[in-house]
């Protein structure tokens, strides 16, 4: 296992539907379902780490409320570390250059996301 040093700045998120960019570096969909509306060319990802999304039961049980924030983000962290491989490839992409975390939510401050990006960063 790693010691977790990534450099902030490397980790990044980014709406599905905001408009690609060179400094977004590798673009990974973080989510368990497909963007609505996002074509895969204009997605341009450089992978979809499916494994990584919260399960359908904890996302349909959250419903992106703001009140269940606490709770799920603890649950999601608790599903994270049953994929310890999974975390560390991530990890060890974000240690080599800038990495976004791509995710469909509306919601910017209470997504999966947020939660992913302090896991790979230790915080």
């Amino acid at each position: 296992m790693s010691d977790g040093n990534v450099p902030a700045d490397n980790v990044r998120l980014k709406r599905a539907y905001a408009p690609e960019e060179p400094s977004d570096g590798q673009r990974i969909l973080v989510d368990r379902l497909w963007p609505r509306g996002v074509s895969k060319a204009r997605a341009d990802l450089a992978d979809w780490m499916k494994d990584l999304a919260p399960s359908t039961e904890l996302r349909e049980w959250f419903g992106h409320d703001p009140v269940r924030w606490e709770e799920f983000a603890r649950r999601y962290r608790a599903e994270l570390a049953q994929h310890p491989e999974a975390v560390e490839q991530l990890r060890d992409l974000a240690r080599k250059g800038p990495v976004t975390l791509i995710y469909g939510a509306r919601d910017q401050e209470h997504n999966e996301a947020v939660v992913l990006r302090d896991v790979l960063l230790g915080t």
